[in-house]
């Protein structure tokens, strides 16, 4: 089976096309700043984004007809169980309005099903950041009105949990695992018997802080800052989400430049990342301790699993908590495709959203 796998980000458009498991042709297709700033709403981009796919597969050969699947990431909408979805009608007005949040990710799905209709063919997203599996006491805050949601990297936990399942004797559905992608954002969720059943709100302000999201943060210094007239509604959300973490501190969201900052002497880098380390390991300790140690492992992943100043000393934090695993990278393209693989195999049925 020949699939189309379609990941926008704010900044890029990941594309690939598989034949059945093996990867053909792949690209991150770059967006400069100032041809996005044209476009006042996100669905307009739709057309711009589609044609750079398009001149994508050109440049492979690979004519559009011969793909039998589309697939592409998962956005903003409303909760969903884990699985994959067809694109329909109601997820693309969801995800086209913005109604549950505003994501490039939004255009995922909507770009699969621009391709697909061409040739009447179905359009997937599988596993999007709104999967919901916490339990109900994980979800109460501590203040009546506001709830802990989640909105984390679901495809890429739910992959490599699985993947490591495979090499065990344990099923996904029997196992206990804590799995912290760490990335742009970073998520941490707590895999039990198959559902996640506590994970931060990786978007938010919830969990650790990354290299450009602020996580959590003291309640009162942020309202006296939100009150303060200094910043719009907007300008807030933007410290919360794209200019907190590293990027408030160093003016950088790219760890290996914070890495060589280090390298070069600078005390604040090394003190930020320092930071940052213990936070991720504070999260990742918290949901130990509520496994009440019956944990299988820890695995780690995402672009940050990289970094020996991230991993080296994240690992030394973890190691008394017993097996760790790292899995490097994000492979949400290959996890997309092998939910797609999967389905065609009737390995796995259809979820309606």
């Amino acid at each position: 089976m020949k699939t189309l796998v379609i990941n926008p980000g704010s900044t890029s458009t990941k594309v690939a096309v598989f034949d059945g498991d093996k990867k053909v042709c792949k690209e991150t297709i770059r967006h400069r700043a100032k041809d996005l700033k044209k476009f006042d709403e996100l669905i307009e981009q739709l057309p711009f984004r589609k044609q750079m796919i398009q001149t994508f597969l050109d440049s492979c050969e690979i004519p559009i007809e011969e793909i039998d699947g589309f697939i592409g990431r998962g956005g903003l909408m409303k909760p969903v169980k884990s699985g994959i979805y067809e694109v329909n009608a109601q997820m693309v007005t969801d995800m086209a309005t913005c109604k549950y949040g505003e994501h490039a990710s939004n255009l995922g799905g909507i770009l699969a099903k621009e391709f697909a209709d061409q040739f009447h063919k179905k359009a997937y997203i599988a596993d999007p950041v709104v999967v919901d599996e916490m339990s109900s006491v994980a979800k109460i805050s501590g203040l009546n009105g506001i709830q802990r949601r989640p909105l984390w990297h679901a495809l890429n936990q739910k992959a490599v949990a699985k993947k490591y399942c495979e090499t065990t004797k344990k099923t996904y559905d029997q196992s206990v695992l804590i799995v912290a992608h760490l990335g742009g954002g970073i998520s941490v969720g707590l895999h039990k018997q198959g559902r996640v059943t506590d994970v931060n709100n990786a978007l938010d302000g919830d969990g650790p802080f990354t290299p450009e999201r602020t996580g959590g943060l003291p309640v009162g210094s942020v309202y006296e800052l939100a009150y303060g007239g200094q910043y719009s509604i907007e300008q807030f959300r933007k410290l919360n989400h794209g200019y907190g973490g590293l990027v408030s501190y160093l003016g950088t969201n790219d760890a290996m430049e914070v890495s060589k900052m280090i390298a070069d002497g600078h005390v604040l880098a090394k003190r930020v990342m320092k930071a940052m380390v213990y936070q991720i390991a504070k999260e990742i300790g918290a949901l130990y301790a509520v496994t009440r140690g019956k944990l299988d492992a820890i695995i780690l992943t995402g672009g940050l699993a990289y970094n020996d100043d991230v991993i080296n000393p994240l690992t030394e934090y973890l190691e008394h908590m017993g097996n760790i695993i790292v899995y490097p990278g994000e492979g949400e393209m290959e996890a997309l495709n092998y939910n797609l693989q999967q389905l065609e195999q009737g390995l796995i049925t259809i979820r309606t959203y």
